[in-house]
């Protein structure tokens, strides 16, 4: 993305040639290719496929930085809404591709269900929490595992408290689980499916007014999310324009309702890896009211389609950051840094729970399953982030005013 209105973009001949990190790149293609054909063995041709459909996630995330932290950031910091816009129309895009399958029920000849959950007291605190973390620890859920992918050390650090949240959300269940809730709304199945998709469409237009109003107040114009750099080879070695991100997430997003029978989600592999780990070394987390309704966590994980795309996540963004020149890890993380990874990870393990979902199963794919809740999520979550940008200073992190090409 360009900084400002009047910069352009270098010709690609002017650029200089990458530099392929060869040895990473060849051990991300050669593990995507043995885990798709492990899981087609041992599990499912469908299973196989979603691992495929995890790794093309992380080639996209990677290299359209499609992060949902640093778009809400510079539009809290500066007012460049960009990566706002895209989201909008990521999010239209995906609703008209959606709710007619949802509506009917069926895709292909599988039932097919979203994720609607109860819009509550928890969803609201859950994503306030969530929002918060995201700035602290430095990405959403997506953005942290493309990250951790692309070799961003700090992240690490992010996931693993990440988990250690979610699993400690697990041990509260019984007391958030009780707290003041509307029962599950499927907006497609409550209104119709015409009245809910112009409801949905309505409200991105009117945020894409707002984002583009309030952005063109600050500068007087505003940045497209049509624009970055261009080079030979874009497809496989990125940059890509924040569209064509877009349009790749509805996709593939579309493609794992279709094997799998639901919608994308991320955070639920990360409470269930963590509760593992503990009931391995003796912790009696079966017995928790949150794993007692849960069969996961008896079964292997590679029958567990999040953890399966999740893993397939990462070593998508490994082989897009190899493609790129740009797989180059540092270990030293600054300790007032470190620390902000820190109690970023926890909140975010912890709200993403509370609120049933984190930035793609409460909010991308929540909105494409025409929940109720995922509209309580996105106002609350954005409303954390705002104050999370505000604490980032106090850590020794950026507000940075323009999103570079490279983000989460």
């Amino acid at each position: 993305m360009s900084t400002n209105a009047t910069t352009l973009p270098l010709p690609s001949s002017a650029l200089p040639p990458i530099q392929i990190n060869r040895k990473p790149l060849w051990i991300a293609l050669l593990l995507v290719l043995a885990g798709a054909l492990y899981l087609h063995q041992t599990v499912s041709w469908r299973q196989g496929a979603l691992w495929l459909v995890g790794a093309l996630l992380g080639v996209t995330l990677y290299h359209a930085s499609f992060g949902f932290t640093q778009a809400w950031r510079v539009f809290v910091s500066d007012r460049r809404g960009a990566g706002l816009r895209a989201q909008m129309l990521m999010l239209a895009a995906g609703v008209l591709l959606f709710f007619p399958f949802l509506a009917a029920g069926s895709l292909f000849g599988q039932p097919v269900s979203g994720f609607v959950s109860p819009p509550g007291i928890s969803v609201l605190l859950g994503a306030f929490l969530f929002g918060i973390g995201m700035q602290l620890g430095g990405g959403c859920a997506s953005g942290t595992l493309f990250a951790v992918g692309g070799g961003n050390t700090r992240m690490l650090v992010t996931l693993l408290f990440f988990i250690i949240g979610s699993v400690i959300a697990t041990a509260n269940f019984g007391w958030w689980s009780n707290l003041p809730a509307l029962a599950p709304t499927s907006l497609v199945k409550t209104w119709g499916l015409a009245p809910a998709l112009i409801a949905n469409l309505a409200v991105f237009a009117l945020i894409a007014w707002a984002v583009t109003a309030l952005e063109k107040r600050r500068h007087g114009h505003v940045i497209s999310f049509a624009s970055r750099t261009a080079r030979p080879g874009s497809l496989l070695q990125g940059p890509w324009p924040l569209i064509w991100g877009g349009v790749a997430l509805v996709a593939l997003n579309f493609a794992t309702l279709a094997l799998a029978g639901r919608p994308w989600g991320i955070t639920s592999a990360f409470a269930l890896w963590g509760a593992k780990v503990l009931d391995a070394v003796g912790g009696d987390v079966a017995t928790w009211a949150y794993w007692a309704k849960q069969p996961s966590l008896a079964a292997p994980l590679r029958q567990d389609v999040t953890t399966v795309m999740d893993i397939g996540l990462m070593l998508g963004a490994l082989a897009a950051a190899s493609a790129a020149g740009k797989f180059a890890p540092v270990w030293k993380v600054p300790a007032r840094s470190l620390a902000g990874a820190v109690i970023g990870g926890l909140l975010l393990g912890y709200g993403s729970r509370l609120a049933f979902g984190c930035n793609i199963g409460a909010y991308f794919s929540g909105i494409l399953s025409g929940s109720l809740h995922a509209w309580l999520w996105l106002p609350a979550a954005f409303a954390g982030s705002a104050l999370g940008v505000r604490l980032r200073p106090a850590f020794g992190l950026a507000v940075e005013k323009t999103p570079p090409a490279s983000s989460c």
